[in-house]
């Protein structure tokens, strides 16, 4: 990734050189990336590309063969659970699923987190709890089941859940799996716009080029466990590959989009 000024930003993630095989399948073969505070790196690739893989390396769900990742300087691969779940309460994440408690409410999937993590009062909480699902635009959903959701209704919930402990960091795996294309596009807008407001940073494992273009400053593309695309988002169009352009070939990338959101979003925020 291009070095962002160190007076500004500061370094969240940095991956070095991880690799992990299973058998003879070299899933990640060298792979390293940096994620700065505030910046949106997505992780591109086709079906069985090692995107999945990466993102459970990077929170602590699975140790790498060989490599490091670290948060804020602080060693996540060798890292104690205790420790593990101190780094990991200052990180928001979405599940392609949404990964709700279906015994439980929407408001209550919420709190769950809150009284884990947190020391704050039923007032606090419950503050917070209302906030993050008007963020979201699910504030009428609080004391609904996760089964009487729609797809993208769940999507928005997970959101939310993930956004409650006020996180540095939210990783996203495959946000947009299983939702219909007007759907998708929403849920990408609200990816944006909440990035935008809470200026988080955030990683995206995604095969979805539209999204990605709308959501991502900087793009990572996998290929045969290798990086064959490291850069600005807006490099994809113009870079030639024989693997990059037929995935690229796939999806009409339009920039346009995101300078809309954003502008939409900042306007929002201003008038709060």
């Amino acid at each position: 990734m291009p070095e962002k000024n160190s007076t500004s930003v500061k370094n969240l993630i940095e991956v070095s050189n991880v690799s992990k095989a299973f058998g003879d399948n070299h899933v990640l073969q060298g792979i390293s990336l940096s994620i700065n505070e505030g910046a949106t790196v997505t992780v591109l690739g086709k079906s069985g590309a090692g995107k999945s893989v990466l993102l459970k390396i990077i929170v602590g769900l699975m140790e790498p063969d060989e490599g490091e990742v670290t948060y804020e300087g602080k060693t996540i691969t060798r890292a104690t659970d205790k420790e593990l779940n101190e780094i990991r309460t200052n990180m928001g994440f979405l599940f392609q699923g949404g990964a709700l408690f279906d015994s439980m409410t929407v408001g209550e999937n919420l709190n769950k987190i809150l009284q884990a993590h947190t020391d704050l009062s039923f007032e606090e909480r419950e503050k917070r709890i209302r906030h993050s699902l008007q963020l979201v635009s699910l504030e009428d959903k609080l004391d609904e089941m996760p089964s009487s959701l729609s797809g993208g209704q769940k999507k928005r919930a997970g959101l939310a859940r993930s956004i409650v402990l006020q996180p540095k960091l939210i990783l996203y795996d495959e946000p947009t799996t299983g939702l219909d294309p007007i759907t998708a596009g929403s849920i990408a807008e609200l990816i944006l716009t909440l990035q935008t407001e809470l200026k988080v940073a955030s990683i995206v494992v995604t095969h979805d080029l539209p999204t990605a273009f709308t959501i991502s400053d900087e793009a990572i593309v996998l290929e045969g466990g290798k990086k064959i695309y490291d850069g600005p988002v807006e490099g994809l169009s113009t870079t030639h590959h024989d693997h990059l352009d037929e995935f690229l070939n796939a999806a009409k990338l339009d920039r346009s989009r995101r300078e809309n959101i954003i502008n939409k979003a900042n306007q929002s925020h201003h008038l709060k």
